[in-house]
């Protein structure tokens, strides 16, 4: 069978799709090559977009190029696609992490259980507003454990003492970030204020920061700092927030590239479920810090991500970047 033609509008709404994903601060660090004879999409971090303070060994570039690449899969196979996934293809070449064969399907392609997730591809938001204190049932949770598990990682609900634990230990990082100017630097290159707020295409503008916390103990990043941000107000958070640690096995760029993976299974699947969700990497940013976040009681996997997740207001879409600054086309 002759494979159908790819034009550029199916490539260019599949990475409309890939970048819907979260990453750190909403960078963005993912470039897009479509190699139209060999129908194969290749996905690049973009190293201009790295966070050398925040992210000195590259993980959460790594974890948000993951986001994107899981978005593809979904997108794809909701096309009628057969993505085939090469992670690290090239080793000896810098900075690209995937090859994505976009064949034609031979019978059921392996991941055609992904098409469901795709409504929840533009439906996720991260929410930086107070969730309710309503339980999650655990169908849910066995739901998203199963998610991570499908893409090699494992996600861990920790006990009540750790995860008091885990809020001390972002609270720490929270108080480090504060006294560090080259962390609030990178803050401040990635938040937009004021009018730069309207027409962003990157980064975390005011209108998704979300209320200051007058109370709770939910791990939420205030981007303001002591910037002042015109009508936001403060809100109570909960008071006993469920948390949720994404681990992998080994802690190398192929395991990042694989949590990020996970980590948009499970925000899909937690979208489709009803929850909202957020994401906080304050812990993990610091090396001593990130060591103690890991669960005693689960494993030696290493962290990758904690997970927010409850009930509560949808935050707002970020903005992003028009596809034709991501995606080249030969």
């Amino acid at each position: 069978m002759v494979p159908r033609p790819l034009d550029e509008k199916t490539v260019a709404a599949l990475v409309t799709d890939a970048t819907a994903a979260p990453s750190m601060h909403n960078a963005q660090p993912w470039r897009f090559r479509f190699l139209a004879g060999e129908r194969r999409l290749l996905l690049s971090a973009d190293p201009e977009r790295a966070m050398p303070r925040s992210d000195p060994d590259e993980r959460a570039l790594h974890l948000g190029c993951g986001t994107a690449l899981f978005n593809l899969r979904v997108a794809a196979v909701h096309a009628g696609l057969d993505p085939r996934v090469r992670p690290l293809p090239e080793p000896d070449v810098p900075f690209l992490l995937a090859a994505v064969d976009l064949a034609e399907p031979d019978g059921t392609p392996p991941d055609a259980a992904l098409a469901p997730l795709y409504p929840a591809i533009r439906q996720r938001h991260a929410s930086r507003y107070p969730f309710t204190e309503k339980a999650v049932p655990a169908a849910v949770l066995d739901l998203l454990v199963e998610a991570a598990a499908r893409e090699g990682a494992q996600l861990v609900f920790p006990h009540p003492w750790h995860t008091d634990t885990v809020l001390d230990l972002v609270r720490d990082a929270e108080s480090r970030e504060a006294m560090t100017p080259a962390a609030r630097e990178e803050i401040d290159r990635w938040t937009r204020l004021g009018p730069d707020a309207a027409s962003a295409t990157d980064g975390v503008p005011e209108y998704a920061f979300g209320p200051r916390k007058a109370g709770g103990r939910a791990p939420v990043r205030d981007f303001a700092g002591e910037r002042p941000v015109a009508d936001r107000g403060a809100a109570s958070f909960e008071q006993t927030p469920l948390l949720a640690l994404l681990s992998t096995p080994e802690d190398r760029p192929a395991d990042w590239l694989r949590a990020g993976q996970a980590l948009e299974r499970v925000l899909l699947e937690a979208t489709l479920a009803g929850l909202v969700t957020s994401l906080t990497s304050h812990a993990l940013e610091e090396r001593d810090l990130r060591r103690l976040v890991r669960d005693p009681g689960s494993g030696a996997g290493q962290v990758q991500m904690v997970l927010r997740l409850g009930y509560g207001p949808r935050g707002p879409a970020s903005p992003r970047r028009p596809v034709r600054e991501v995606l080249e086309i030969t």
